[in-house]
């Protein structure tokens, strides 16, 4: 399970270096083949391989006769990337993926469980900025999701 947010530099080439912690895993569980994407909020999502076959199927299975449906698959399917970690530990992102997040020089690599999202390291504050406000006001309103109801912290 990955998780915290980690912040990484993208190279000259395009590159990031996946933090130390998650590079071994990522070898045993995937032998190092990911897969990158576009997320609408304006990041990128970045899969194990396995995990993405998971997601993908999934998706699939909805079918591709509702419009809307068509348009999601497109989306995530239709930019998805393999990419292979290199024995160093890095990626190298696809150039179209890197201009759809504006992703220049400096990102943040933030851990979802069995995804990473990489995010502009601007965008990525400015977003968890606002998100504590907003759950902060939310939470004492009493207008957090109901599904999250039942979680204690």
């Amino acid at each position: 399970m990955f998780k915290g947010s980690h912040p990484v530099s993208i190279d000259a080439k395009g590159r990031i270096a996946i933090p130390a912690s998650y590079r071994q895993s990522l070898i045993d569980d995937c032998a190092g083949r990911l897969v990158i994407t576009r997320h609408w909020d304006g990041c990128l999502l970045i899969y194990p391989a396995t995990e993405f076959q998971s997601f993908e199927a999934q998706l699939l299975s909805k079918g591709s006769l509702n419009p809307k449906v068509r348009d999601i698959q497109r989306f995530f399917i239709g930019n998805a990337r393999d990419i292979d970690m290199d024995r160093q530990g890095r990626l190298l992102l696809p150039s179209n993926l890197r201009v759809a997040a504006s992703l220049e020089s400096r990102a943040v690599l933030s851990g979802l469980g069995n995804l990473f999202e990489l995010w502009d390291e601007t965008q990525f504050n400015d977003r968890a900025a606002d998100t504590a406000a907003t759950l902060a006001e939310d939470a004492a309103n009493g207008e957090l999701p109901d599904v999250l109801m039942d979680i204690s912290l």
